[in-house]
């Protein structure tokens, strides 16, 4: 989802003694150029969405994209889910020509930020329920778009990441119950393949794996209590909890489905990383806990062995159209 200036140096020009003095004018202030704006985020250019902008849900971001793939029978559909830290990014950041064109149906979600969710407790609960909602309202319009409600696979980058797998190990939050039909429609996943994700969110854990970790008190913490990662680890038994119900390894169970997560750089258990937030010590320890779960989790790294699908692409591709 990571501003030199440079000083315009001035040249005095020295006279010869014989030459007549003349008046100076006032020398010109040096004026450092402008600093460079941040580069503009560019996103894949994609056809036109199906349908564009639908609401989900009250807040202004819950709204969803739906391209739908040319088929005469339902559809698979990849549900993607934006990174950005859950405080920032948008649901343009997916191309949907390479699952288009494998007659995979795709949506892309907006959602609640944390700093728009300062009256949820905790607040990311926002982003995560926000992806849930989003997914039952896709499947109760699953005759209307042709698609498959048994074939959706969640992908996202970094907090996207950590959406999509707490989706995919979360237990069944439908409500049978309910006289809203959407509220009836299961948020369970087929598979769910995911970039650089955080797949706890126990600072504890993840001072364990990784010691400089940095990430994750802000999903927990409102108007920046936690100034720090200090402040997160001090506060962990209070909001254990909390963590517990929105930390996608603590809720791995034997009945949830496959799962692949790309890392850019190779794992190194109890070392620093250089990038914390996103290394692969989040990704083995997750498969670690899966093995034991009796769960398929695929990790993939520079230099990991037996990898089957080297692209996320490649795998929701092969496991949203395997045979039944």
């Amino acid at each position: 989802m990571k501003l030199a200036l440079s000083l315009l140096l001035l040249t005095s020009i020295a006279f010869a003694a014989d030459t007549p003095a003349k008046k100076e004018a006032p020398a010109k202030k040096a004026v450092a150029p402008a600093a460079k704006a941040p580069a503009k985020k560019v996103y894949p250019k994609n056809p036109p969405p199906t349908v564009a902008n639908l609401k989900y849900g009250p807040a202004e971001r819950n709204v969803l994209d739906f391209w739908q793939a040319k088929s005469d029978k339902p559809t698979p559909l990849l549900f993607f889910i934006h990174g950005g830290g859950w405080m920032g990014g948008d649901k343009a950041g997916i191309a949907v020509e390479p699952f288009l064109k494998e007659g995979i149906s795709v949506v892309s979600i907006n959602y609640r930020y944390i700093s728009q969710a300062q009256d949820v407790v905790p607040p990311v609960k926002a982003p995560l329920t926000d992806a849930a909602l989003a997914l039952q309202t896709v499947r109760s319009k699953a005759a209307e778009w042709n698609i498959d409600k048994t074939r959706i696979g969640a992908s996202g980058g970094s907090a996207g990441a950590c959406s999509s797998l707490w989706l995919a190990f979360h237990d069944d939050m439908a409500d049978p119950k309910s006289s809203d039909p959407i509220a009836r429609e299961s948020t369970r996943l087929y598979t769910a393949a995911v970039n650089g994700p955080q797949t706890t969110l126990d600072p504890k854990q993840m001072r364990e794996w990784t010691p400089n970790s940095k990430y994750g008190g802000h999903a927990f913490s409102k108007a920046g209590e936690f100034k720090n990662f200090d402040d997160f680890v001090a506060a962990r038994e209070r909001i254990l909890p909390w963590i517990n119900e929105y930390s996608p390894y603590a809720l791995v169970t034997s009945d949830d489905p496959p799962v692949y997560c790309l890392f850019g750089a190779p794992p190194a258990i109890g070392q620093e990383q250089k990038d914390p937030t996103h290394t692969a010590n989040f990704g083995v320890k997750l498969q670690e806990h899966c093995k034991e779960k009796g769960v398929s989790c695929e990790v993939v790294y520079p230099g990991a062995t037996d990898v089957k699908y080297k692209t996320i692409n490649e795998f929701l591709i092969a496991k949203l159209k395997e045979a039944k």
